[in-house]
C-alpha cells in the first residue's frame, strides 16, 4: 500500500509558481503493478522521485507499508566519486543484503567489464542507468519504481532486462512509467493517470489507456 496525503508540489518556472501534484490524496491498492500515464511535463518523474524519498514535496506526504526501490535506471542514485562496485556494496549493507552476492549479481548483469571498478563520474547515462537497475533487481523489493528502464542498451539487453524485471514481478509490483503502451501492458494490472495535478486511479489499464490516448489527441 502506498498512500498519498495531500501531497502537493510546485517549481518556479519563468518567475511563476508551476504546481504539477496538487494536493493529491490517494491510496493506491497493494499488490498492483500500476502503469504511471500522463504527458510530458505532467510530474510522473517528479511523483516518483517524491514516492522514492530522492524529492521532498512542498507539503503533505507518502506513507507505505512495503519497501520501495529507488527510481530503477536514475543515475543521481549513486555517489560519483565511488566506483560501481564501491555504491553496490554500499548499497547492499544499507539494505541489509550479502554483499559478495549482489556485487557478483550486478557485475555479470550489468556488462561493464573493466568500468564497474571505475568512478560512477565516468560513466555515460546508459552505463549509469545499467548500474542501477542491475543494484535494484539484484534486491527483492515490495514495489519497483521503474521510469523506461527496459529502454536503456540495446536489443539484446533489453531482452535480458525484461527477463529479470518478469521474474521480479512474480513477487513484487511496481509503478512503471513508459510510453510504449505494449510494455505497459505486458507488465502492469492496472493504471494512473496524473494530469493537471491531480492522479486517477483505473482498476481497468485499457480503460487508463484509452483515456490517456483522447487526452492526447
Amino acid at each position: 500500500m502506498i498512500r498519498f496525503e495531500n501531497l502537493t508540489k510546485g517549481y518556479r518556472v519563468g518567475g511563476e509558481r508551476k504546481v504539477v501534484i496538487d494536493n493529491l490524496s490517494l491510496t493506491l491498492p497493494t499488490g498492483k503493478s500500476l502503469g504511471l500515464l500522463g504527458h510530458n511535463g505532467a510530474g510522473k518523474s517528479t511523483l516518483i522521485q517524491i514516492i522514492a524519498g530522492n524529492l521532498s514535496p512542498d507539503h503533505g506526504r507518502v506513507i507505505s507499508d512495503g519497501t520501495i526501490s529507488w527510481p530503477v535506471a536514475f543515475g543521481g542514485s549513486f555517489h560519483p566519486q565511488m566506483t560501481g562496485a564501491q555504491n553496490v556494496r554500499f548499497v547492499a549493507r544499507i539494505y541489509g543484503v550479502d554483499t559478495e552476492s549482489l556485487v557478483e549479481f550486478v557485475e555479470d548483469f550489468s556488462e561493464l567489464g573493466k568500468h564497474f571498478h571505475m568512478p560512477v563520474r565516468t560513466y555515460s547515462s546508459g552505463m549509469k542507468s545499467r548500474l542501477t537497475f542491475g543494484t535494484s533487481m539484484g534486491i527483492q523489493f515490495d514495489t519497483y519504481l521503474v521510469d523506461e528502464v527496459t529502454a536503456v542498451g540495446d536489443a539484446r539487453f533489453r531482452r535480458k532486462s525484461r527477463v529479470v524485471f518478469r521474474e521480479r514481478m512474480a513477487n513484487s509490483s511496481a509503478i512503471l512509467v513508459t510510453h510504449n503502451m505494449r510494455e505497459m501492458r505486458d507488465f502492469c494490472d492496472a493504471g494512473i493517470m496524473l494530469h493537471e495535478g491531480k492522479l486517477e486511479y483505473f482498476e481497468d489499464l485499457e480503460e487508463a489507456i484509452t483515456t490517456y490516448e483522447k487526452l492526447m489527441e
